[in-house]
């Protein structure tokens, strides 16, 4: 799989559970926007101003339409599975839901990922070896 350089830079996201498997989903995106974005259509705190590692109770809202209340996991880089700023959103397993939750944000410009995108940048990133890489990818 390759990327071009502007793909490596872009903000990415995905839904990072089985869809229609459980009662939560989580959707994980990665980038150096992503705390930024997610902090244009969460109400709750300031994700910005928070600390790395923490887990805030909010809502996502598409302007004055609350899509589902949240809980956003924090992980800022370089302390994240991929090295870069992650944000994980875990929403109701609704698939319209997990659907609505990554329209809203491909409109604010973040990409969904393509298959294996989250462990390439980790691995392009150093965050682990080429054997480690294809341990996850055979996961």
């Amino acid at each position: 799989m390759s990327f071009t350089l502007s793909e490596r830079n872009d903000t990415i996201i995905a839904l990072a559970t089985p869809q229609g498997v459980g009662a939560i989903a989580v959707i994980r995106i990665s980038g150096k926007d992503a705390i930024r974005v997610c902090n244009e259509v969460f109400f709750g705190k300031n994700l910005e101003e928070q600390a790395s590692h923490t887990i805030h109770l909010g809502t996502i809202r598409d302007g004055e339409k609350i899509i589902d209340e949240v809980l956003v996991s924090l992980f800022k880089g370089p302390r994240s599975f991929t090295k870069e700023n992650v944000v994980e959103i875990s929403t109701h397993g609704s698939s319209y839901i997990i659907n609505q939750v990554l329209k809203l944000f491909v409109r604010k410009g973040v990409r969904l990922a393509k298959p294996g995108e989250f462990t390439q940048r980790a691995f392009l990133n150093g965050q682990f070896d080429l054997a480690q890489a294809e341990a996850v990818a055979d996961l």
